[in-house]
């Protein structure tokens, strides 16, 4: 175990040398108003963390809600792509304006701030970490009835922040059908309870090709594991993603927003009862 370091604001320890409970919280621009917000997270990367924090987004949007998406993916921000968006980040001087979506979805991401967007941010933890702070405090969020945030893989200071930092409803584990999908379900799940975030659920992507012939679904990872492993953890499971190429075509045309299908229908009006509930 590390060393106790008495700065409470980097810990999510319960010891004796706290003497109160802290609100970690960044505070919220003055202009802004967020009803509602959801952590997509992963224990590693490559699952489509991305993808489902799209896909959540644009269906709540078509539920009637005000959707914000903070990509707190510094490094490997993919959100805009997927959008098709390119303009850039405005200002008024004090605060950034995040740029919409063809359908009103605010967006903000380290590509809109980029020059070049092949440029890749060589920066150290704290410094990204400092820079989704500013993405949370620093931006005029119109009243947002939901933003999700798309975290990066694992437990390391970028997740910790925006756990600690941000008011979270909740958040969605995106895991795929691997032998090893327990133990990183297991970390995700365990860093949550440790820092007291709910856990909506576990949506499982690339679960199966499905035949265009015979309609077949072919489990190309193998056997899925996400049944055993929500039950262990005592979660439901929200959705399962098949590997779909027109799905697939839309995100690298930035037409997300065109979308047809119902993989994550269930998922978006679970959230949306669970978060509307509280």
């Amino acid at each position: 175990m590390a060393e106790c370091t008495h700065d409470c604001s980097t810990c999510s320890s319960n010891c004796s040398s706290r003497k109160e409970p802290q609100d970690l919280h960044a505070p919220l621009c003055e202009l802004s108003r967020v009803s509602h917000v959801i952590g997509v997270v992963s224990g590693k990367g490559g699952v489509g963390k991305s993808l489902v924090t799209s896909m959540l987004a644009v269906n709540t949007q078509r539920e009637g809600y005000k959707v914000g998406i903070l990509d707190a993916d510094i490094t490997g921000p993919s959100i805009p792509k997927a959008f098709g968006l390119d303009k850039p980040v405005e200002g008024d001087g004090t605060h950034m304006i995040p740029p919409s979506t063809t359908t009103g979805i605010d967006i903000m991401s380290a590509n809109l701030l980029l020059d070049d967007v092949e440029k890749p941010v060589i920066w150290r933890g704290s410094l990204i970490a400092g820079t989704v702070k500013q993405f949370w405090s620093d931006t005029i969020w119109n009243e947002v009835d939901y933003m999700f945030v798309d975290c990066p893989p694992g437990t390391g200071d970028v997740p910790l922040t925006v756990f600690q930092s941000i008011p979270l409803d909740g958040i969605v584990i995106v895991t795929s059908p691997q032998e090893l999908v327990s133990m990183i379900v297991a970390k995700a799940v365990n860093m949550a309870k440790m820092m007291n975030i709910p856990v909506l659920g576990l949506v499982e992507n690339l679960s199966y090709v499905k035949c265009p012939d015979c309609g077949k679904e072919i489990k190309v990872f193998g056997e899925s594991h996400i049944e055993e492993v929500a039950e262990k953890h005592g979660l439901p499971v929200l959705a399962r993603i098949p590997m779909d190429p027109k799905l697939a075509a839309l995100v690298d045309k930035g037409w997300i927003e065109m979308m047809q299908n119902d993989y994550l229908d269930a998922a978006t009006q679970t959230i949306i009862e669970k978060t509307q509930n509280k």
